[in-house]
């Protein structure tokens, strides 16, 4: 009798046994086992990796922003503090005028987002779907806004709206004088209107790259029945885009809230969580010079920039936990499209 014959089961048995079975299958079923738990233990271990590079910073300025000062010192002490307290939260806040600058950085950063977002959905479906002369050249200038830096650009921005003006139109109007658009903050809204704002390029691309894998033939069906270009795109298109535009405007969201160059070129007049941080370590040694008479450690400053970053990263950790399951379906849907 053949091996093959051997290993067909008589009619009506059916092997409970793994043992048993494993046995008639010449070992397979155990090596397959043990290549499935080996790969599910490195896989856990390897995201267990990651997840505390990621986590152990943010868990260790939290226990740090939560110590007396005599427990930075205290080497006994290497996670859990010893003397808890939340004054450290108190006296950042006052010093960097936390609430004003979180309305503030919020309603800024929705806004930009939003005119970031709706700018580059239109000019990514137009590079997706429409010919037009330079096209090539004009999505070379796309990717040319995401390599380069702007701080390159940096002083152009500044004399353009330093001495904004149309074609003479204004200096024509305000009796030779350009605007002085630096005071505001339009400038930086004109620039997200017009895809030339924070990380433009990349939405643009991403955008474009998402609608090209969109099928034709649902913009054709939509032209039969009657749909014109607007219709087609507002009713057909924008539906099916809405994973992608979900993450592109979180990472505009993100990116703005964090953002301190164009914050400063632009919005130095407002009051934002970013520009507030940046400087907190020779506030708190001032604070606690003219107003206590005491100078503070390297270890005691250290503390309160820990403090002052957990107090950055909070809404956003908040816009995660609620955005959590459209974010990585959004990004799943988005790398299957593209």
């Amino acid at each position: 009798m053949s091996k093959a014959e051997n290993n067909v089961l008589p009619s009506g048995y059916h092997p409970k046994s793994f043992w048993e079975r494993n046995k008639r299958s010449h070992g397979y079923l155990l090596r397959r086992e043990i290549r499935s738990k080996a790969y599910k233990l490195f896989r856990f271990l390897l995201l267990f990796a990651i997840c505390f590079l990621i986590l152990h910073p943010i868990l260790d300025k939290l226990s740090v922003s939560l110590m007396e000062e005599r427990d930075l010192y205290d080497s006994s002490i290497k996670v859990i503090p010893r003397h808890v307290t939340v004054e450290n939260y108190e006296i950042v806040a006052e010093q960097i005028y936390y609430w004003k600058a979180l309305i503030n950085t919020l309603w800024i950063s929705v806004l930009v987002a939003v005119l970031q977002v709706a700018a580059s959905t239109l000019v990514g479906y137009g590079f997706a779907r429409f010919d037009f002369p330079l096209k090539r050249f004009w999505f070379a200038c796309v990717v040319l806004v995401i390599i380069v830096p702007p701080q390159t650009i940096s002083t152009s921005l500044y004399l353009r709206f330093r001495y904004f003006d149309i074609f003479g139109i204004i200096k024509a109007l305000n009796g030779g004088e350009a605007l002085n658009l630096r005071s505001s903050s339009i400038p930086y809204y004109l620039l997200s209107m017009t895809c030339m704002g924070l990380k433009n390029g990349l939405y643009i691309y991403m955008l474009r790259q998402f609608f090209s894998g969109v099928p034709v033939s649902l913009e054709e069906a939509a032209y039969v029945d009657g749909c014109n270009t607007f219709h087609t795109f507002w009713k057909v298109i924008l539906p099916e885009a809405v994973p992608i535009i979900v993450s592109c405007l979180l990472f505009a969201f993100v990116w703005q809230w964090t953002d301190t160059f164009y914050s400063k070129l632009f919005l130095g007049g407002n009051t934002l969580l970013s520009m507030e941080i940046s400087p907190i370590s020779d506030r708190i040694a001032n604070y606690f010079s003219t107003q206590k008479g005491i100078g503070l450690s390297l270890g005691r400053r250290n503390q309160f920039v820990s403090t002052a970053t957990l107090m950055l990263i909070a809404p956003l950790l908040l816009v995660y936990l609620f955005a959590q399951r459209s974010f990585v379906e959004s990004i799943s849907t988005s790398g299957m499209k593209m």
